[in-house]
């Protein structure tokens, strides 16, 4: 301290920080503002800034105001350079906060755009949040003179053991971020695995992937197994699918009209029923003399997995009226059996001959 304080010193000081904290006020309403017209906007990255610049802008210009303060007053060179310093720490680690915010809100929102539904890809999001955490702590920690090689080097060693001991987590860390780099999988995709469990993506994180089936249960199944497993993507390359139905008629039926009226219905189920593709052309394929019947196959176009049973519901409601109604019968599973006389003679074992067994004498009795 070159002097002693005076009252005009704290004066200013004084004003110095009201001032830092007015603008804080006003900078915070004008975000307020912003955030209102940026929820106007398709873009969702501009939300995202501006609810960051919400925290990081009034933090700033109060900090500002204390560092203007802090030079106005008489202070120990050393005393105003450990302020300076930890004036400046405490802005980066705000700064990072906002960063974090921002990057791992943009990266979720590319995420969701990619996939073109509302999913979470949370395991991009948490990785970048965290680095960009670690080096905005480290450039604080650098600003407050804080030597920071030793630490990186603690960090390494630290981290083999680390490893060594979460080889398990580790190693479904690493699953999850190939699975999503690869694009095999991703949130909102409908799945199956060989085991069995199916349903919608919801979220892949750094440990799991979280799997909503159609009675609306959460299945949890571990990055690694995921990886290792056969799965079926019932959404890529396309959404759209097509599914089969299996059909049969009488043999008296007459199979032009079958397949007409039976396209019929496929156009009519297609172009009313919500979730059916319009566009998609019909199909009708015989392909098998049954016992009572002669089978077919019909081709059904869904926009999405889940659509197919309402169609599969409405098809057959409609094609049984329709059958009904042309007189085309779809017969039980019938087996008719002939038995020729000769063959029920030959298959009839021949009777044994009945035997008289002889008397037996008992023995003479002595008078």
């Amino acid at each position: 301290m070159n002097r002693e304080l005076v009252l005009h010193d704290w004066l200013v000081a004084g004003i110095a920080v009201a001032a830092g904290a007015l603008a804080g006020l006003l900078l915070r309403a004008l975000m307020r503002w912003l955030g209102r017209h940026a929820e106007r906007t398709r873009w969702s990255g501009d939300d995202i800034i501006v609810d960051a610049l919400r925290t990081l802008a009034p933090w700033a210009a109060v900090i500002a105001g204390v560092a203007v303060a802090a030079s106005t007053l008489p202070l120990h060179a050393r005393l105003l350079a450990f302020v300076n310093q930890s004036l400046t720490a405490l802005l980066i680690l705000i700064a990072t906060l906002s960063a974090a915010r921002v990057v791992s809100g943009l990266v979720q929102s590319v995420a969701g755009a990619r996939t073109g539904v509302a999913g979470s890809a949370t395991i991009f999001v948490n990785i970048t949040r965290i680095v960009v955490l670690v080096m905005g702590v480290l450039v604080a920690l650098e600003t407050m003179g804080v030597s920071i090689a030793p630490l990186v080097t603690a960090l390494g060693v630290g981290g083999l053991a680390v490893a060594l001991a979460l080889q398990d987590t580790l190693a479904n860390l690493f699953a999850g971020v190939h699975i999503l780099a690869s694009k095999t999988v991703q949130p909102g995709d409908y799945i199956r695995l060989s085991s069995g469990e199916e349903g919608y993506v919801v979220d892949i994180n750094w440990r799991n992937t979280v799997v909503r089936n159609l009675s609306n249960n959460l299945v949890i199944i571990p990055n690694g197994r995921l990886a290792r497993t056969n799965m079926t993507n019932f959404t890529q390359p396309e959404q759209q699918l097509s599914i089969l139905v299996q059909v049969g008629v009488g043999y008296e039926s007459d199979l032009e009209q079958v397949e007409r009226v039976t396209l019929e219905v496929v156009d009519g189920v297609m172009a009313d029923i919500n979730g059916a593709v319009p566009d998609h052309e019909g199909a009708v394929r015989f392909h098998t003399f049954a016992d009572s019947r002669i089978n077919f196959t019909v081709i059904l176009g869904v926009g999405e997995f889940s659509d197919q049973y309402r169609i599969k519901h409405e098809f057959i409601k409609r094609l049984h009226q329709r059958f009904r109604a042309e007189g085309i019968s779809i017969p039980a599973p019938t087996r008719t059996v002939a038995l020729h006389r000769d063959e029920l003679l030959a298959s009839t074992p021949a009777p044994v001959p009945h035997q008289r067994e002889a008397p037996t004498r008992s023995p003479a009795t002595t008078g």
